[in-house]
């Protein structure tokens, strides 16, 4: 199910009484999601993420704009007649009912033309529960299972019908990193076996882009960028996104081009294609190579061996940060000359953004 968002808006009553002025948590947001796939909202906390996924869901009702599942304007449909499966962050099981009926209660509720036997009801459940592989536990309550076990009859009961849309709001913060991990690769597996569009809304940008399609970044409300995750991260459109993805953060630097070169202080980095101007220069981690004859040089401060990688942390005047982070193979040998550790810098991992608007500039 191809799901459209056209111009929406949010906007609640400012709580601070002196100030008139609504909050608007989210600005006009416009973009289409394809059918079938995995889509992760992200952004940081208070973004609007889970305002936007509200909308989407019928909780919550846009000030302007409006919502369409494939070509039905659904924007005035309460919730139960959108077709969506809502997993939220606390699971919000009823804790007096066992798994089973967790799981059939969406089931139950079914009226009219759509009701369903008890066969046929206990039938999809047992279909839902082994999807999330957890028919084994069907009788127990959600105080007898693990986090990780309760988020998947919370998923369970948001597919046992076999919703248009499903929508998970920060299904994994309440776990530990293990079963994080677990848990998303059982996410991704499980949607694609139903095909069914999913929007998945947090805030951690390796499990957003680890499993989705596609990812929407968020700022202020605001509709940031969207693509493939690889592609967002090789090419943000602005200084916020570069620095929102990656982790380690992406080094960014007072620079200057000057003549057709890229200085960062009085470093020449590389030859560029630009007028004269004042830049950010921002460097992801991975894009340091270290070399006795380096362009860049920094003041050496720590070495950390990570195993696979060794992350050299160094200090540079002109970093708009407190220390410069690169991630280097373990194998590298650093050799600091009088403390300064030199560096050379992969040209398809530096993206400069204009001082004036943090947009991106092509070089």
């Amino acid at each position: 199910m191809k799901v459209t968002l056209e111009h929406l808006t949010k906007r609640f009553p400012n709580r601070n009484k002196k100030i008139k002025e609504d909050v608007i948590a989210v600005n006009d947001f416009t973009f289409e999601i394809p059918d079938g796939k995995l889509i992760g909202l992200l952004g940081p906390s208070g973004c609007g993420k889970s305002t936007t996924l509200n909308m989407i869901s019928g909780l919550e009702k846009p000030t302007s704009g409006k919502v369409f599942f494939g070509d039905d304007d659904v924007t005035g449909l309460p919730p139960e007649n959108r077709g969506v499966g809502l997993v939220f962050q606390n699971y919000a099981l009823y804790p007096h009912l066992t798994v089973r009926q967790n799981i059939l209660f969406p089931l139950q509720n079914l009226k009219g033309k759509d009701k369903l036997s008890k066969e046929v009801m206990e039938e999809k459940a047992l279909e839902a529960a082994k999807l999330v592989q957890i028919d084994a536990y069907m009788d127990r309550k959600p105080g007898e299972l693990s986090g990780g076990q309760q988020q998947r009859v919370a998923i369970a009961r948001a597919l046992v019908k076999m919703p248009r849309v499903l929508l998970l709001d920060e299904p994994l913060s309440n776990l530990d990193a293990r079963l994080r991990l677990q848990t998303r690769e059982e996410i991704r597996r499980i949607q694609i076996e139903t095909g069914i569009t999913t929007i998945f809304v947090t805030h951690d940008q390796e499990e957003a882009m680890s499993i989705s399609d596609m990812i929407v970044v968020m700022k202020d409300g605001i509709f940031q960028q969207m693509g493939k995750p690889q592609d967002v991260y090789d090419k943000p459109v602005n200084l916020f996104v570069a620095k929102f993805l990656g982790t380690p953060a992406i080094n960014v630097f007072n620079g200057e081009i000057k003549d057709g070169k890229l200085y960062i202080g009085d470093d020449a980095i590389l030859d560029v294609n630009l007028e004269n101007q004042q830049v950010w220069a921002a460097i992801r981690p991975e894009g340091f190579v270290v070399s006795d004859n380096g362009a860049l040089k920094c003041t050496l401060k720590q070495v950390e061996v990570m195993g696979r990688d060794t992350s050299v942390i160094s200090l540079n005047d002109n970093l708009d940060g407190i220390s410069v982070r690169s991630i280097i193979p373990s194998d590298t040998t650093i050799n600091p000359v009088n403390g300064i550790v030199s560096f050379n810098i992969k040209p398809y991992k530096i993206h400069l953004f204009s001082k004036e608007t943090e947009e991106r500039l092509e070089f």
